[in-house]
């Protein structure tokens, strides 16, 4: 299954989509049917600042920062239950932190390793390289919403949630050219992502899969 079918580059469009070598579950508890059992999220928008490098769970997080020329807006990202909320919070650092690695040119960010186990980690890097051998950054805005997260029989959290990237757009480094995303029901994408608690209580993406249009 595809992982990231994200962000078009010149080189980089849906299909040709990179490739997970773990996907996420597709049934049981790991599925939803309409809203994910157990979601409660309000209608908020969180900031695209610089991420805390500290929690209240007292766990050393690193610090992720974007610029102003690339915005990813994550709107009802609360939840009222901690556990929940913690699961969440973590799943929004490990897509900003992509984001971060593919505007820095990074594919071995330590923030990536930090959010991701070994299988999506070895795929997010893939994709982060692609910009690199592009020689492209993002520019324009993401907008992240419809958390629906839950933890399923095994312990494992289950977080959904959209990406409509159609006001975001790839910059060439050197030319300065931009190639736009274009107004397309698939550039809204479904990511349908499992997480584990590390030992050191990190919710780290164990699986993720993204469907283009997933969200309409």
């Amino acid at each position: 299954m595809n992982r990231r079918a994200r962000i078009a580059t010149a080189a980089l469009v849906v299909s040709t989509a990179l490739l997970l070598t773990a996907c996420g579950s597709g049934g049981g508890s790991d599925s939803p049917q309409g809203k994910i059992k157990g979601a409660d999220a309000a209608d908020e928008k969180s900031s695209a600042g610089p991420s805390a490098s500290a929690a209240q769970d007292g766990v050393k997080r690193p610090e992720i920062t974007l610029p102003k020329e690339f915005q990813a807006d994550f709107e009802g990202w609360t939840n009222s239950d901690a556990k929940l909320q913690a699961i969440m919070n973590d799943g929004r650092e490990e897509l900003r932190s992509e984001y971060a690695a593919v505007i820095a040119a990074n594919p071995d960010s330590d923030a990536v390793a930090f959010y991701n186990a070994e299988a999506p980690l070895a795929s997010a890097r893939k994709w982060i390289k692609q910009f690199v051998v592009d020689d492209v950054t993002l520019i324009g805005k993401v907008t992240v919403s419809d958390p629906q997260v839950h933890i399923n029989d095994t312990g494992s959290g289950v977080l959904f949630y959209c990406v409509d990237e159609r006001k975001a757009s790839t910059k060439n480094r050197k030319t300065g050219k931009i190639t736009t995303t274009a107004d397309k029901p698939e550039n809204v994408l479904q990511y349908r992502t499992r997480l584990d608690k590390s030992a050191q209580g990190v919710w780290k993406v164990t699986s993720s899969t993204v469907v283009p249009a997933g969200c309409s």
